[in-house]
């Protein structure tokens, strides 16, 4: 057989192939002589892909078409010439034959010389489909389109005017990137959530860039179900029982460890400080309404003994004891030191009461805290104490003096009172705080202390624990610390004032309350 001559230039890209290729290296082009792709063509299918039958064409040979061109199954490209991409059509062995002849060329009949019996084009597709309706195509529209490779259509497929089977289907679109899977995070009502593996990012409501999720049965119950309280240092774990975060483990804030309130002529406020765990201070405040329509108010600040248990309850308990009392019997008319009085012994009363036999047998002190009160009516000013909580007096006109209304029940007050020491000496004593009077079920004997003055002139009656008195200790260091309007803002001279101990070092509990007088209604009815 005679050697087959190779073409000199890729038809395609000019390029010129080395010795013995058959496909171009630089486009891929298809380099074999009508006799190469013959031979290949042999190595044809004998069976349908899945085992199905291959598709026949349509009965009946086309005019002056080989005897068996209609008989033969459609035939399938080698692999090494196929399209990439799919989408390439079938070319029959009768159809390459009818199209010859109609392009006048080789005789399909046999009569003269025939065209190769296997006769391959670069159009056929690597796999077989099954048929379907045949589609119109252009020869321009094919010229313009090309090979899937980059490979214009064969002659033989340019030449008619409709491909003999359909294109293969188009690959399905891209996913648009708006569908790609995004990170969310969406509990269900019946998924148990555990805050302390969960991601903090996904839990936190204010994430940034965080989408809305789409509303729906499952989001409408959770919505309806109560917010849970979250963490005020990390913004995401629960709280447990103990006031614990359980995604972080910081401690809550309570209740207790800021309070402020204010009413009409009175105000108090009370911080836990910067050193202790709990605040075991409390306040109580009222503003009764007088016989004569004037208006009587009450501050009563309690400070609970750090050595003893429940040293919070205490101080709660009795702040609300002697408020209460002095509610009742100051309006009616009873005197205003003997009102005094007894509010301190049913605030000594309450704090009795919390002891336990549990207490005793644990040997634990019992429940036990100091309590200083100031009250106004009918212009006097009534103070009583019991312990080292002090009210101090501080007029509007700071060019007259200030003043300290109370005495502690202390040892360095003892040491002053007998002249053993001075009073800086005895206060820098490390046993200076020990206490020698308070209220509770251990108390040795419960002395209330009270006195009434009758100021010459407006001011304000300053009632607070050891926590603010530590860091402004004499009359003329507190007054100092007051601010200017203090009478007529008693709700931000005391928010100042705890500042100003925590600002100092905050070692303790702080606590107080301010008391303006007179009431501006005293004023103006005895005007």
């Amino acid at each position: 057989m005679a050697q087959v001559d190779q073409l000199s230039a890729c038809p395609s890209c000019a390029e010129p192939p080395e010795q013995g290729d058959l496909f171009c290296g630089a486009c891929g082009s298809d380099l074999r002589t009508p006799a190469q792709r013959a031979a290949a063509y042999d190595d044809r299918p004998t069976a349908g892909m899945n085992d199905e039958p291959l598709p026949r064409l349509p009965d009946g040979p086309a005019p002056g078409a080989a005897p068996d061109a209609a008989a033969r199954p459609e035939s399938r490209k080698s692999g090494g010439g196929g399209a990439r991409g799919g989408g390439t059509a079938r070319t029959s062995r009768g159809d390459a034959a009818n199209r010859d002849a109609a392009a006048g060329g080789v005789p399909a009949n046999g009569h003269g010389t025939s065209a190769p019996e296997h006769a391959h084009t670069s159009t056929e597709a690597d796999f077989l489909l099954q048929p379907a309706a045949p589609t119109a195509r252009t020869s321009a529209e094919r010229s313009e389109r090309g090979d899937d490779d980059g490979r214009a259509h064969s002659t033989e497929d340019s030449a008619t005017g409709a491909d003999a089977s359909p294109p293969m289907p188009p690959p399905p679109p891209p996913r648009p990137a708006s569908a790609a899977p995004r990170r969310s995070y969406t509990p269900q009502p019946s998924q148990a959530v555990d805050p302390r593996t969960a991601d903090p990012q996904e839990l936190r409501d204010d994430t940034p860039g965080r989408t809305a999720e789409p509303s729906g049965p499952a989001t409408a119950a959770a919505a309806a179900k109560p917010a849970v309280p979250r963490c005020v240092a990390c913004g995401t774990g629960a709280i447990d029982a103990d006031g614990y975060c359980e995604h972080c483990g910081h401690k809550q804030p309570q209740p207790r460890d800021h309070m402020e309130h204010e009413l009409r002529y009175v105000a108090a406020a009370s911080d836990r400080g910067l050193r202790h765990h709990r605040n075991e201070d409390f306040f109580a405040i009222d503003a009764p309404v007088m016989a004569d329509g004037t208006t009587a108010t009450i501050a009563v600040v309690c400070d609970g003994v750090s050595s003893a248990s429940r040293s919070d309850e205490a101080s709660a308990a009795a702040a609300e004891a002697a408020r209460a009392s002095m509610s009742v019997s100051v309006p009616r008319g009873v005197h205003t030191q003997q009102a005094m009085h007894e509010a301190l012994l049913a605030a000594g009363k309450a704090v009795a009461d919390l002891a336990t036999d549990e207490d005793a047998e644990s040997q634990r002190n019992a429940p036990a805290c100091t309590i200083v009160s100031a009250v106004t009516a009918g212009g006097l000013l009534t103070v009583g104490w019991i312990g080292d909580s002090r009210a101090y007096w501080v007029p509007e006109d700071r060019t007259s003096s200030a003043a300290r209304l109370t005495e502690d029940d202390s040892w360095a007050a003892q040491m002053v009172a007998a002249g053993l020491m001075n009073e800086a000496d005895a206060y820098a004593d490390p046993r200076a705080h020990a206490i020698t009077g308070w209220l509770g079920a251990d108390a040795y004997d419960l002395e209330p202390h009270t006195a009434s003055f009758k100021p010459e002139q407006p001011g304000v009656i300053v009632v607070c624990t050891d926590g603010l008195w530590n860091y402004a200790e004499s009359a003329d260091e507190m007054a100092a610390a007051v601010p200017p309007d203090a009478r007529s803002r008693p709700m931000r001279c005391a928010q100042h004032l705890v500042g100003y101990a925590l600002d100092a070092g905050g070692h303790d509990n702080v606590t107080v309350a301010l008391v303006p007088f007179p009431a501006p209604d005293e004023r103006a009815g005895s005007a």
